[in-house]
């Protein structure tokens, strides 16, 4: 049977740099799972395959979106199983890699068939959000669907939108399109995940942001910052940037947070991942890349 490598994991951890290994060996493309990377305009900030690294190995999903484009989990999971069929033509093993938790839940699971959402409401509900705040937005959700209120995380802003722009559209509870049924796959799906003990991961994140900051990250904030407002925008690195820019912190303290949020990110993104049992983990504290590299093929057993 055929077969798709899924490497994740937090991040700072490692995963591009071993995915290019991978895919070297397989002959593999890689296909992106880092909702960031799909915008196009963003490469330091998500910190995108450099145009090296995109020369060397073929990547799909990656800087295809504006940044003011809408792009959800199941089309995603359309857009990838679409590339996986084809790509399975001439592979037997392809590579996956990220650290987005819903996108690579809806890749290898599957997610549930929810209506598109007109995007007058979507516009109008963001409009909401932006002048009143999350919590108006909890508030209706609690009224139309008090069932996803009590299990989804309230500071998740993208779920509970989401959520409530379901309600509104088709006039029914967003729990009510959840079947939480798992999707047949036509391959083997092997996942891999990426891990290093927590002092050696914080240093890595922290020296990636000073690199990012050398990069240009903050001239690719001030490029943006007219369309702050944008989705795609509220994420680490660029809301902290806008509050520099908008004069109410410092750069330096700007620096600082983004460093806090993206340690704060990772432990999200491994209180995730380890409720996944079906995960082969792998300490890159304990292990250098070419032997994680030869323990996947072990896996994989090709």
């Amino acid at each position: 049977m055929k077969q798709l490598i899924v490497l994740l994991g937090p991040t700072g951890v490692g995963k591009t740099a071993l995915s290019l290994n991978l895919a070297g060996h397989y002959r593999s493309p890689v296909i992106s799972a880092d909702s960031r990377q799909f915008f196009k305009g963003l490469e330091i900030g998500s910190a995108a395959p450099t145009a090296e690294q995109l020369s060397q190995v073929r990547h799909f999903l990656v800087g295809m979106l504006d940044i003011a484009d809408y792009y959800s989990a199941g089309e995603f999971e359309r857009d990838a199983l679409d590339i996986i069929a084809e790509q399975h033509r001439s592979h037997d093993v392809l590579v996956a890699s990220g650290g987005s938790m819903l996108y690579i839940d809806a890749l290898c699971n599957g997610i549930d068939d929810v209506p598109a959402i007109d995007e007058g409401l979507r516009k109008e509900i963001y409009a909401l959000y932006e002048k009143e705040g999350l919590e108006s937005i909890r508030a209706q959700l609690k009224v139309l669907d008090p069932d996803f209120y009590n299990e989804v995380d309230l500071k998740n802003h993208k779920r509970v939108i989401h959520a409530l722009e379901v309600c509104l559209e088709t006039g029914r509870p967003y729990s009510s399109f959840r079947a939480n049924t798992r999707k047949r796959r036509p391959f083997n799906i092997v996942k891999i995940g990426l891990m290093r003990e927590r002092e050696q991961l914080y240093e890595r994140i922290n020296r990636r942001v000073d690199e990012m900051m050398g990069q240009g990250l903050l001239e690719e904030a001030k490029r943006y910052y007219p369309q702050r407002h944008l989705n795609s925008l509220n994420t680490v690195g660029y809301k902290e940037l806008f509050k520099y820019l908008d004069g109410e912190w410092s750069l330096d303290f700007a620096i600082e947070k983004i460093k806090q949020s993206s340690r704060v990110y990772s432990r999200k993104q491994m209180t995730w991942f380890r409720r996944d049992k079906d995960i082969h983990w792998i300490n890159l504290s304990e292990t250098t890349d070419n032997e994680a590299l030869q323990k996947i093929i072990a896996l994989t057993g090709s």
